[in-house]
């Protein structure tokens, strides 16, 4: 089959997951052209079968602003017409998907081409953020409808497309996944920091998010404040965002200066989640919570907000533990639990490592894409 795969390159699950599927799937004997304005992050060179097709946008003083969904559409029409596609898998709804329909209707209408069928897989903020915003929601919606097949990330995900949008169509849910022979606890993992001598035995408590409101990195603070005044230890935050500044600010008018670490963007997680005790993530929304499967999937026991998709994956109690959004004071209770309890937290972690195993591995999660591209070939136009 001939996929061309259109995503972000930043840093986020979306992009994250989008490059890993196009990995998997050239792995598993498919044509796969990556699109998107630069090399994504989780990029890995030298896969065969696979390309990256750069959308390149040119500046012109009649455009106030980049054109990036005309020039996207026309890398989108160029890559179908040379690469003779199958299928075109937008990852996002706005402007991905728009540009698959732009650009199957221009390829429609030449002669001699037959058009890709178009797929959409949406991750999140493109419904709750960006689909539910009046100046977009018109563009999102009807793009999502005119696509030959949409999947959703989670269960949740879907219901809040229908309730948002108003959407008729059939979606289907397919998990993120991961690497498992990559997202593994490596043994003897140690956090190493150059300006800090690292205290043996010191529980490490994480957070790994970019760093936006709706992650609320100040609950983070107040949970790991309320937690270390009963269990000494160390909050590390792996990530970047608009949010830090003020994370700083609050971790030193709570006189946490020497006990929390901002490392910033980490390419590589495994390593500094195989050191960590437990993941903190007290999301005001989460679509899907790719961030806490990663953690899952390294034996680390994960508390996290009871919203959107999360219950999903995370079994309060047994893989993990949900507390509602607002409550501080019982995540930092669970927190003291966890860390306090070697044994509920090997418990939690096995059963959390297992669960990922079981259900959310590549070999397990990549066949149901292939099994849905079949379907979206074989139905009618």
């Amino acid at each position: 089959m001939r996929i061309g795969i259109v995503c972000y390159a930043s840093v986020g699950g979306s992009g994250a997951v989008a490059t890993e599927l196009a990995h998997a799937l050239a792995l598993r004997g498919h044509e796969v052209h990556l699109v998107s304005s630069e090399l994504p992050f989780r990029w890995r060179a030298g896969v065969p079968g696979l390309s990256f097709e750069r959308v390149l946008v040119p500046e012109y003083p009649l455009f106030r602003e980049p054109q990036y969904l005309l020039a996207l559409t026309n890398t989108l029409v160029r890559v179908s017409r040379e690469r003779r596609l199958d299928i075109l898998h937008a990852h996002y709804a706005v402007p991905h998907a728009t540009a698959a329909f732009l650009a199957h209707q221009i390829l429609s209408a030449t002669p001699g081409v037959t058009p890709p069928r178009t797929v959409t897989t949406l991750h999140g903020t493109d419904i709750t953020l960006v689909g539910s915003d009046p100046s977009y929601a018109g563009v999102v919606a009807f793009s999502i409808e005119q696509s030959h097949g949409v999947t959703t990330v989670s269960k949740s995900l879907r219901q809040n497309t229908i309730h948002a949008l108003g959407i008729k169509r059939e979606i289907r849910v397919i998990p993120n996944f991961l690497d498992c022979s990559v997202y593994a606890r490596q043994s003897g993992a140690v956090i190493r920091q150059p300006w800090r001598a690292q205290t043996p035995g010191e529980p490490i408590v994480m957070h790994v998010s970019n760093f936006r409101p709706v992650k609320r990195i100040d609950h983070v603070i107040e949970v790991f404040h309320r937690l270390h005044k009963q269990v000494p230890s160390r909050l590390v935050l792996i990530g970047d965002g608009p949010e830090r500044g003020a994370a700083e600010r609050r971790a030193a008018d709570l006189g946490l200066a020497d006990s929390v670490d901002f490392v910033g963007e980490q390419m590589d997680l495994v390593p500094w989640l195989s050191a960590a005790n437990l993941l903190l993530l007290p999301s005001a929304q989460e679509s899907f919570g790719l961030a806490a499967l990663e953690a899952m999937a390294c034996g680390v026991p994960v508390i996290a907000s009871r919203v959107g998709g999360l219950p999903e994956i995370l079994e309060d109690g047994v893989t993990g533990f949900l507390r509602d959004k607002d409550d501080v004071d019982g995540m930092a209770a669970q927190g003291v639990a966890v860390l306090s309890n070697a044994s509920l937290a090997a418990r939690v972690g096995n059963a959390a490592a297992a669960s990922v195993q079981r259900l959310y591995c590549t070999e397990t999660v990549v066949p149901q894409y292939e099994a849905y591209y079949n379907e979206v070939l074989s139905s009618p136009s």
